[in-house]
């Protein structure tokens, strides 16, 4: 017997590539189980499948950063912090974070399959004997328009969006006078495509980092959120200073001003997305 579920979660994190660095990205999870019906001739009650699976998702790489663990960035892991210091193709990228931050995938490379495969090793262990197998399904929401991949943390928030890199695959959405503007689109996803979204507030002095150095090129952030302290370097060239949180409602008031600036007699909208089906609406 197969049971499915359809678009049971979202996973947003952030991965390192060896050519393009930290890359946001959003995917959409299909769950399908194989198995034999129970006592209460179910494989699996959907109310559970929903809950102890998206649990298990959640808890082992949803708004983490995924590390291939063969990619040769200096990894370390001590004393419940793990650091990492690396170059990706000329750019500069190190991190420290509380452990839990960072989520280890076998291989060389983030793609789905090995995403999928190291979520098949997380979840099947954890389902009852009557299911025998596990299959998964990564895909993008189809794009509305132009999207970029972006990577962020925010210090002020409770739960796991603090992790100073974990990221998003999200569609941008430019009006003027209420007419869809495909060019400005593209130029704001070209410019934000594999980008990390730094807040201004959390800039320190490179002198001042504590587990990991900067290069001369780089910005240096680092914050204390309820899940720890956390310390990331990042090339200039990949990072985009913005004078506010990174929050997707803050991003959307940010360009909607930006975009204001260049055509202050028309009237702006932007729906910026974060990740899948939600986001946030801002005029000027």
């Amino acid at each position: 017997m197969i049971l499915f579920v359809d678009a049971l979660t979202v996973i947003d994190f952030s991965y390192l590539c060896s050519k393009r660095g930290a890359v946001g990205e959003s995917w959409i999870v299909d769950m399908t189980l194989h198995g034999q019906l129970n006592e209460e001739s179910m494989v699996l009650d959907f109310a559970k499948v929903k809950k102890q699976i998206k649990a298990i998702i959640d808890d082992t790489i949803d708004h983490k950063l995924a590390i291939p663990s063969q990619l040769d960035c200096n990894l370390s892991s001590q004393d419940g912090r793990v650091r990492f210091d690396g170059e990706f193709c000329g750019h500069h990228l190190a991190m420290s974070a509380p452990d839990e931050a960072v989520c280890i995938v076998e291989g060389d490379v983030i793609n789905e399959d090995a995403v999928i495969a190291f979520l098949k090793q997380q979840i099947l262990p954890n389902m009852p004997d009557n299911v025998k197998d596990v299959e998964i399904e990564l895909r993008p929401e189809p794009s509305r328009s132009f999207y970029y991949h972006y990577s962020h943390g925010l210090k002020k928030h409770d739960g796991n969006c603090q992790r100073i890199i974990h990221g998003h695959r999200s569609d941008i959405g430019i009006y003027l006078d209420d007419i869809s503007m495909p060019r400005l689109q593209k130029e704001w996803a070209e410019r934000w495509q594999d980008i990390y979204l730094g807040s201004e507030e959390d800039l320190i002095d490179a002198s001042a980092l504590k587990h990991i150095t900067a290069r001369d090129n780089d910005y240096a952030f680092a914050y204390s959120a309820s899940q720890g302290y956390f310390e990331l370097a990042i090339s200039k060239s990949r990072c985009d200073l913005i004078p506010c949180d990174s929050t997707v409602e803050c991003i959307a008031e940010y360009l909607a001003g930006e975009i204001k600036a260049q055509y202050p007699e028309r009237k702006v909208k932007v729906k910026a997305f974060e990740g899948v089906g939600k986001g946030a609406i801002a005029y000027a």
